[in-house]
Order: structure tokens, then C-alpha cells, then sequence
């Protein structure tokens, strides 16, 4: 059902919270105001540019012409830095800076190829130094060694554990309510990398509920996965600022031992941006095909049991 609830509370005021309850209350904040630490005036514009509504049109008409009747799209863990603050908004960028990213994600029935109305895509990702929101003092990967990874094996680990929190900062996380067609739009920044991944975001789809003053009540989890980029979109933001001051080894997608190597199927965006001028702005979809009525929390991977916790997810 259509929610009561405003989309879009000020970043400014919600950019720290205590409880999920005290984030809701602020519902009706109005329009979106990036903070004044949110960067320069071209980065704004540039932000405003790759999120205007021709370019998410022109991304919603490429992910319908690419067709909905696909294989499952693959589930995979949900990583230790998953807090569910349900920050119904849009725009999660607060006053993060980086290449703004515009994704416009897509739900349907791996089934019916129909598209999944009324339901919730939730995102989160790490800061272009590679930190999330709610854990900044843990740093970028958790600290220590990486964990070793083997393409196209189970991580060792990352499933049902949770890291504690080190902080009520919410910045790069969000959750939107999908359209009549299955869609939701983000406005993001482009993520970084930290010890043992490649580039990535999380993302959870969320069935058989609505959205209520509680937040998303009700129904359950269907679908816990992750999106990835080309490797070459990787290189094209790794040189600039603020990924440049990025010191930790990257991963490459083909080395990532949580990237499944299905393509689309295991959440590789398609991605449009100029080459030579990524820092206007990078443009990502992906039509994700899930069963409505399972429940994949990301506790595990699917097929077998949860693996030991790490921080290397």
C-alpha cells in the first residue's frame, strides 16, 4: 500500500540517531538538505545532474527492455555491518563525498516475471575509504588480516555474525518502498573497498509486508544479496579523490570469494558513465529475480549452514 509516511527526511537532522523509533519520528521533515560538510558546489551539481529524472527514466527503460524472466538471482551472505535503523529515504548520501552513483534497482518474480509492487529494497555500502555508517571506529574491513578468499568458494565466514556498532551514524543506508513496475531509485556516492573485498553494496529485498509508522512491518526477507561493479569502473574512480587516499589493497571482482561470477545473476550492475570524466557521475541498474515467499536473511550461505562470523563481508 501506498505509505503515509514522507520519503524523504532531512539528512542533516538524521545523520546521527539513537533508535529506530526516534529516526520515524522525524518522517515528516521534509525535502532533503544535504549538510554543509556534503562537498563542493560542483559536487552537488554534479549529484543533481546524474540524478535527474531523464537519466533514471532512461535507466528504468533499459532495465525493462533487458528483459524480467531470468534465473534466481543469487543469494549471498549478509555481512557483519547490517543495522535495521529502515531509513525510508532516497537519497542516503548525508555528507559523504565521492563519485555521485544513481542505482535503479528492480524487483520481479523469478516465477511470474511480474514485478514486485508495494514491497522494500533496502541498500547499504561502505564510504569511498572503504568505512560503513555505524561503524566507523572499526575502519575500513574490521582491522587485522584479511581473510583468504578463493574464487568461486564459501567465504570463511561473515554469515550470521554481527560486528557492535561503534556509533548512531546512518550515512549510505537506506530502504524505499518499490513503484507499480518494481522499482526503486537510490541517490548514493560510489563506494571504496576495505581489506579482503572487492567493490560492493548489500541490498534485501522485503516481501509480504507494509510500511507503518513502525517501519516496515510484517512479511518477510526474500532476498539477501550484494551488487558489484566492472572492474573497470573500479579503476576509473580508484585514481581520483576521495578513493585516491584509499591506501588498503583492493580486491579485484575476479578474486572476491563472495562474488559468485554469474554475471547479472549474481549481482553485477550495468553501469553507464564517460570514462574519462567518471566523476560526473555513474549510473547502475539490475532487475533482481527472487521468490517472494522465501525468507533468505543472509545468515548463511544457501544450501548449508551458517558459517563462522568474520568481518570480511
Amino acid at each position: 500500500m501506498t505509505s503515509p509516511l514522507s520519503d524523504e527526511p532531512d539528512n542533516a537532522v538524521v545523520s546521527r540517531i539513537l533508535s529506530r523509533r526516534r529516526l520515524l519520528a522525524l518522517g515528516g521533515a521534509g525535502a532533503v538538505a544535504l549538510t554543509a560538510g556534503a562537498g563542493t558546489a560542483a559536487q552537488a551539481a554534479s549529484r543533481d545532474a546524474v540524478a535527474g529524472s531523464g537519466t533514471a527514466a532512461a535507466a528504468r527503460a533499459a532495465a525493462l527492455a533487458s528483459g524480467t524472466c531470468m534465473q534466481l538471482t543469487a543469494e549471498q551472505i549478509e555481512g557483519p555491518y547490517y543495522i535495521d535503523y529502515e531509513l525510508f529515504r532516497k537519497d542516503v548520501v548525508e555528507d559523504r563525498t565521492g563519485v555521485p552513483l544513481l542505482l535503479v534497482l528492480r524487483a520481479v518474480d523469478a516465477t511470474t516475471c511480474r514485478p514486485i509492487r508495494n514491497s522494500a529494497i533496502e541498500i547499504w555500502h561502505c564510504d569511498a575509504s572503504g568505512v560503513y555508517s555505524g561503524y566507523t571506529q572499526t575502519g575500513n574491513g574490521g582491522g587485522g588480516a584479511p581473510p583468504t578468499m578463493t574464487p568461486g568458494s564459501p567465504p570463511p565466514g561473515g554469515g550470521g555474525g554481527h560486528a557492535t556498532p561503534t556509533d548512531d551514524l546512518t550515512w549510505l543506508r537506506g530502504i524505499q518502498m518499490t513503484d507499480h513496475e518494481g522499482f526503486v531509485t537510490f541517490r548514493t556516492v560510489f563506494p571504496g573497498w576495505y581489506t579482503g573485498r572487492a567493490v560492493h553494496v548489500h541490498t534485501k529485498v522485503h516481501t509480504g509486508g507494509s510500511r507503518t509508522s513502525a517501519g516496515y512491518t510484517g512479511g518477510q526477507t526474500c532476498h539477501t544479496g550484494q551488487f558489484y561493479f566492472t572492474e573497470a569502473a573500479v579503476q576509473a574512480t580508484a585514481g581520483i579523490a576521495p578513493y585516491s587516499a584509499n591506501t588498503v589493497s583492493r580486491v579485484p571482482l575476479d578474486e572476491d570469494g563472495i562474488y559468485p561470477g554469474t554475471g547479472t545473476a549474481g549481482g553485477l550492475l550495468s553501469l553507464a558513465y564517460s570514462p574519462r570524466h567518471v566523476e560526473d557521475g555513474v549510473v547502475g541498474h539490475i532487475t533482481m529475480a527472487v521468490d517472494p515467499a522465501a525468507t533468505n536473511d543472509g545468515e548463511g550461505m544457501p544450501g548449508g549452514p551458517a558459517p563462522a562470523a568474520s568481518s570480511g563481508a
